[in-house]
């Protein structure tokens, strides 16, 4: 997807939002239609069907028939595809879109001049029932799009044009991603990469706003306009994020075959923490303020739109081992984990960045967890043992592997050294 903010007139602006109101409109038909079928009876109506009540629902409906036919009808194509996709298991079921919250449509059936330059930094497209709209050309090229969708949200108008993805590189290249709160994400080819948050200037204003909001009368407007202030300045952390995962996600989609991210369960890392009143949680506080940090890098955004951009070559590695484990030797000690950032085997010495260590680990497709290294001078599969290789090569070649004995001993995760020679 290709997505460019839009600055439509205040003309347009109501015929757009009256395109969204029906969008959603037709959209909470169809769920509360679906509603009325349980399993195990027989399902729904499909898209025919649906698609011939809409036809007698607008020749009833004067008001409804005011509106965009192209517009409602996509609304019941995208429940259906949302219905099909619930019953294969890849999504949840369609649910509710409210009013605010839940404010675009698509168009389909893009004719090849209906999205045209005007010059190097605007462009316009055409929108039905409403015209020209122009949007800014933040790309050196005009989109070729087949269908496009709008969107409301936070004030800003956005269209975003559903392109065709480039091809796979082919070159056999492999990346490995280590997730963290302090690195967003560790590439296994030696770069670190920051999600970007709010400046100390920026948090201080919304500290500002929302005394002034704790302040105001409830139900006034000064604490509504206060409120509406705090929750722009959280949108545009929200955009920064995303603009970040959507430009990476594009980079690894393009330059690599293989991408594969360290396995994380998110939903439970960032589970609250308060307990029941039977058994109440210890240490609430310091855990929420974890979970914010966790959900403010944008880890399932960044995984996600790399899947939706690379569809089949994105794999998860279990997160089980990696940040302890040498990438040059295999050896594995937790106390070759010095801190945060710095690794340094307790076997063969070798040093690095323990983040970037851990993404060389993923990108091998290997953990350890129950079979792992007690000899550093057999090899299994491994990369470069050099940063300053690494960088330059960014191409994992796998060597070969020998059967070595493994002894664990009775602290889980950490292991029992070779005997000396003599002993």
């Amino acid at each position: 997807m290709s997505r460019y903010r839009a600055y439509p007139t205040r003309e347009q602006e109501a015929t757009l939002l009256r395109h969204c109101s029906d969008a959603r409109y037709v959209w909470n038909l169809a769920v509360e239609q679906h509603a009325w079928w349980k399993p195990g009876r027989k399902s729904g109506p499909g898209y025919l069907e649906q698609s011939r009540q809409l036809t007698a629902a607008r020749a009833d409906s004067p008001w409804l028939a005011a509106g965009s036919q192209t517009v409602q009808q996509q609304a019941l194509r995208d429940f259906n595809r949302a219905m099909r996709n619930f019953f294969k298991g890849t999504h949840r079921r369609p649910a509710w879109r409210k009013k605010g919250q839940d404010e675009g449509f698509r168009v389909v059936a893009v004719k090849p001049g209906d999205v045209r330059r005007l010059n190097r930094r605007w462009a316009q497209v055409k929108v039905p029932k409403v015209g020209w709209v122009r949007f800014r050309l933040s790309r050196p090229d005009v989109p070729a799009a087949k269908s496009y969708r709008v969107t409301f949200r936070n004030g800003l108008w956005h269209v975003a044009f559903a392109v065709i993805p480039e091809p796979v590189p082919g070159t056999g290249d492999v990346i490995g991603i280590d997730r963290g709160v302090v690195i967003t994400a560790a590439l296994s080819d030696g770069r670190t990469l920051n999600c970007p948050q709010l400046t100390v200037k920026e948090r201080a204003r919304i500290r500002k706003h929302q005394r002034r909001a704790a302040r105001a009368p409830r139900g006034s407007q000064e604490k509504a306009a206060e409120y509406a202030k705090v929750a722009r300045m959280k949108a545009r952390e929200a955009d920064r994020r995303k603009d970040r995962a959507e430009k990476t996600s594009t980079e690894l989609a393009r330059c690599y075959d293989v991408i594969r991210f360290e396995k994380l369960n998110i939903r439970n890392m960032t589970a609250s923490a308060k307990g029941t009143v039977e058994r109440p949680g210890k240490n609430v506080a310091q855990k929420a303020g974890l979970d914010r940090a966790i959900l403010a890098q944008g880890w399932g955004a960044l995984r996600r739109r790399t899947e939706d951009k690379a569809p089949g070559r994105v794999q998860d590695v279990p997160a089980q081992y990696t940040s302890l484990r040498c990438s040059a030797c295999g050896w594995i000690d937790k106390n070759s984990r010095k801190s945060q950032a710095g690794f340094v085997c307790s076997s063969c010495g070798f040093t690095c960045n323990a983040d970037v260590n851990a993404a060389v680990n993923v990108a091998a497709g290997h953990a350890g967890g129950t079979t792992p290294r007690t000899r550093p001078n057999v090899r299994e599969p491994q990369l470069v043992t050099s940063l300053t290789g690494l960088v330059s090569s960014g191409i994992f070649a796998l060597q070969g592997r020998e059967d070595v004995k493994r002894r664990f001993s009775r602290r889980p995760g950490s292991l029992v050294p070779p005997p000396r020679p003599g002993a």
